[in-house]
């Protein structure tokens, strides 16, 4: 991913109150708002690792 479109996508974060940043000079420091978005987070990426069973 672009680093244009990287930043993009962690203004739209910022919007959603989402995530925070801080600066500190010319490094920009980002940071989970809500724990619960890292929970469902790890929640869907741990379904995505289990194997489908077959049918």
């Amino acid at each position: 991913m672009s680093e244009s479109a990287v930043s993009h996508q962690l203004r739209v974060l910022r919007n959603l109150r989402l995530v925070s940043y801080r600066k500190e000079s010319r490094k920009v420091y980002y940071q989970l708002q809500d724990h619960h978005v890292l929970t469902l987070y790890n929640a869907v990426a741990e379904h995505l690792d289990e194997e489908v069973a077959p049918s």
